[in-house]
C-alpha cells in the first residue's frame, strides 16, 4: 500500500505539469536549510509527514479524487495493521491456553492413575482378605464353616466356597439350612470364575 502510495507521488512529482518552478525553488531552499536527516521522527509523526507530503502533492495537481482515494487506501492500510496486530495477540493468547490445557490434561491423567492406583490396591487388599478367609474356613469342621457362611455376607460366601475343595463344599452345603443351602448353590453355579 505504502509503495503504491509513494509510486503516485513520484510519478506527479516529476511530471512537467507539476508545480511552477518558483515554488520548487523555494522548496529546494526550505530543504537545504531543514535537512530532514537530522531529525528523528517517530514511526507516527513520519506517516503523519507522508500523509501530509502526499497531500500537498496531489492538491497542487488538482487531482481531489486521487487524493481521497490516497486517504482511503492509507485508512485501510492502518485498519489491516490493527486487524493483524489483534490476530497475533489471539494467537499469542490460545498459545497460552493450549499450554494451560495440557497442563490441566496431564493433571487429570495423574489423577486419573492414582485413583486406579487406589482401585487396584483396594481390590488385592480385599483378594488377601478373601484368601484369609478361605484359609481359615478350610481349617474349620464343615458344621463350623457351614455356621460362619450361613451368616456371611452371600457374594462373600460363594467367593470363599468357590476357593475350597469341591468335597468339602459339598458338606458345607449339606450342614447349612436348606434355604440358604438352595439360594448360595444358586449363586455358585452362576459364579464367574
Amino acid at each position: 500500500m505504502k509503495n503504491l502510495i509513494i509510486l503516485t507521488f513520484l510519478i506527479f512529482s516529476n511530471s512537467p505539469l507539476m508545480a511552477q518552478e518558483s515554488e520548487a525553488s523555494e522548496e529546494n531552499a526550505q530543504k537545504k536549510m531543514e535537512d530532514p536527516r537530522d531529525k528523528k521522527f517517530t514511526y507516527d509523526e513520519f506517516q503523519d509527514a507522508v500523509n501530509e507530503r502526499v497531500e500537498k502533492q496531489l492538491k497542487r495537481l488538482g487531482r481531489g479524487k486521487i487524493i481521497g482515494f490516497s486517504k482511503e487506501l492509507m485508512k485501510k492500510e492502518e485498519v489491516l495493521k490493527l486487524k493483524e496486530i489483534e490476530l497475533e495477540k489471539r494467537a499469542e493468547q490460545l498459545f497460552m491456553n493450549s499450554g494451560d490445557f495440557e497442563k490441566k490434561v496431564k493433571t487429570f491423567q495423574n489423577r486419573q492413575l492414582k485413583f486406579l492406583g487406589c482401585l487396584d490396591e483396594t481390590d488385592k487388599q480385599r483378594k488377601k482378605r478373601i484368601t484369609h478367609m478361605v484359609d481359615v474356613v478350610s481349617g474349620m469342621k464343615p458344621q463350623s464353616a457351614a455356621e460362619v457362611l450361613s451368616v456371611q455376607d452371600a457374594d462373600i460366601s460363594i467367593k470363599i466356597l468357590g476357593m475350597l475343595p469341591p468335597e468339602k463344599v459339598s458338606k458345607i452345603f449339606n450342614l447349612m439350612k436348606k434355604e440358604i443351602s438352595a439360594r448360595l448353590q444358586k449363586q455358585y453355579m452362576t459364579m464367574k470364575k
